[in-house]
């Protein structure tokens, strides 16, 4: 499983050229919260517009860089196409309540965990009770239930079936991984 956290700030490099196309600076979702893929650094070429690159177009998503084919990978998009992201979109994951069918907030998504396979869909949210909490307690991951159609994600908040409290797993705000080097 790959953090999603983990890719911001990654170098996007051409595998044809050895060429550095730019950083991954977000990723977007489409409307059923599939990994859709990821935006660059748009630099001064790209001031209205933005660098994307599908995820179907990403060879590689390695710890230290992500791979793509060639310079054609990378698209221009404008705003308004990118709605759902991680950090930048009109509707965006970090920091939505994650919230049970019963009214019980479990906490804030701090990140999401998804699998290295194309289109795939999030698999599990890192959640938070602010910093006071992550460093008395730590932080916790909820893997999201093996029925996608119960859980909910909303404009304002994430709505997860009852007794996801029970599924919750402690973990160290310093951890980079969860599930990696799992068979």
């Amino acid at each position: 499983m790959i953090r999603l956290q983990h890719l911001i700030g990654l170098p996007v490099l051409e595998v044809d050229a050895g060429k550095q196309v730019g950083h991954v600076k977000d990723a977007w979702f489409d409307e059923h919260w599939q990994l859709g893929g990821i935006v660059l650094d748009a630099g001064r070429r790209f001031l209205s517009s933005m660098k994307t690159v599908l995820w179907n177009d990403v060879l590689i998503c390695g710890e230290d860089a992500i791979l793509i084919m060639n310079e054609a990978s990378v698209r221009k998009a404008e705003p308004a196409e990118i709605q759902r992201s991680f950090y930048t979109g009109p509707v965006r994951l970090k920091d939505l309540p994650v919230i049970t069918i019963d009214g019980e907030q479990l906490g804030r998504v701090s990140d999401v965990y998804f699998n290295e396979i194309q289109g795939t869909q999030i698999v599990g949210y890192e959640l938070t009770d602010g910093f006071i909490a992550d460093v008395m307690e730590g932080r916790k991951w909820l893997p999201v239930p093996s029925d996608p159609d119960t859980v909910m994600l909303g404009e304002n908040a994430i709505i997860v079936p009852a007794g996801s409290e029970w599924l919750m797993e402690p973990v160290a705000a310093s951890d980079s991984v969860i599930g990696r080097n799992e068979p």
